[in-house]
């Protein structure tokens, strides 16, 4: 009787140690980059996210954040998503653009095309994308979790007014790496260059560039007040932060846990979105107190979108298809 006992416990011994192994093989330590700096409502988004993945799988699966561009540019990180080297990115729906195989996707950056974060979020939703998502997805490497989190639409920085076409003649300024804004830059007369947003306020500082265009928020966080005068309130492009991940690992995941991931992901939108609202006020009041905020009517919009008016037309039918500009416009 003693040598069953025995023999049951070694059994279950070795059966609770196997366990123990297994569970410890399912845990893993994943890594998610992005951009922005610690105060911006993207890393807090990112820090939820993180939290809730963690909570909701039982330790499982933890997620650490690496914001500021510790792992280097968009570029870097889709590059680093595609091979498995990095887990997660979250950062624009603009982004996509930045990389071969997402070209489509250019048009969520087409000037003044979104009337609202709403707007937007219902276009990328829309039936209509769900075959550029597909497409984007097998050709990039890169699979979209989420398209969820309101970000500050891109405005002007620059060491004297900017209020009309003609203004934007010699102008150095800071771009996103987007054909887009490149192409709006030159048809404005501007010199855009690319430079990592970490980079940016040193770049400004020492005239590498006269100018930049980002969001108000992302104007105060980075204290660009403090080498930048003028702040034009353009709100020409629109975007959405994006949960990106590795498909691979996407793919072994159990169901379970990819609803975990993507309702993760969809409440730590809410939060960026709320976040972002709730930062706009003051925003504009630490750049109104350092810098010239400038608006319309003395910004003249009317004439800047005049100008940029059939700027994309030759893309109809080439990087998307025809005649979705004006399906979005309707929409």
């Amino acid at each position: 009787m003693k040598r069953m006992f025995s023999v049951l416990f070694l059994v279950c011994l070795i059966a609770g140690l196997a366990l123990a192994g297994a569970q410890q093989e399912q845990r893993r330590a994943l890594k998610l980059g992005h951009i922005r700096d610690e105060a911006h409502p993207t890393h807090k988004g990112a820090e939820l996210f993180a939290r809730l993945v963690e909570e909701r799988t039982g330790g499982r699966i933890k997620i650490n954040v690496f914001p500021n561009s510790q792992l280097g540019g968009i570029l870097e990180m889709f590059a680093q998503v595609k091979t498995g080297d990095l887990d997660l990115v979250y950062g624009g729906i603009n982004t996509l653009a930045f990389i071969k195989g997402g070209e489509a996707f250019e048009i969520t950056a087409i000037p003044f095309l979104y009337r609202d974060y709403g707007h937007m979020r219902k276009v990328m939703l829309s039936e209509d994308f769900k075959p550029l998502i597909a497409a984007a997805e097998a050709a990039t490497g890169v699979k979209l979790l989420n398209i969820t989190g309101d970000t500050a639409p891109r405005g002007l920085s620059a060491n004297r007014r900017i209020l009309t076409p003609a203004d934007f003649k010699g102008l150095k300024i800071r771009t996103a790496a987007s054909e887009v804004v490149l192409r709006t830059m030159k048809k404005l007369g501007a010199l855009p260059q690319q430079i990592p947003l970490a980079d940016l306020y040193v770049s400004l500082k020492t005239g590498v560039v006269d100018a930049q265009e980002n969001g108000a928020i992302t104007v105060a966080n980075s204290s660009m007040y403090e080498v930048q005068k003028f702040y034009m309130k353009t709100d020409y492009i629109r975007d959405i932060e994006t949960f990106y991940i590795n498909p691979a690992f996407h793919k072994g995941l159990s169901e379970g846990d990819k609803k975990i991931f993507f309702d993760a992901a969809e409440e730590a939108g809410a939060l960026v979105t709320r976040l972002t609202s709730e930062m706009f006020d003051g925003a504009y009041a630490t750049l109104r107190k350092h810098m010239t905020v400038v608006t319309e009517p003395e910004l003249r919009l009317d004439l800047i979108r005049r100008e940029l008016e059939g700027l994309f037309n030759d893309w109809e039918g080439v990087k998307w298809p025809a005649g979705l500009l004006a399906r979005i416009a309707a929409m």
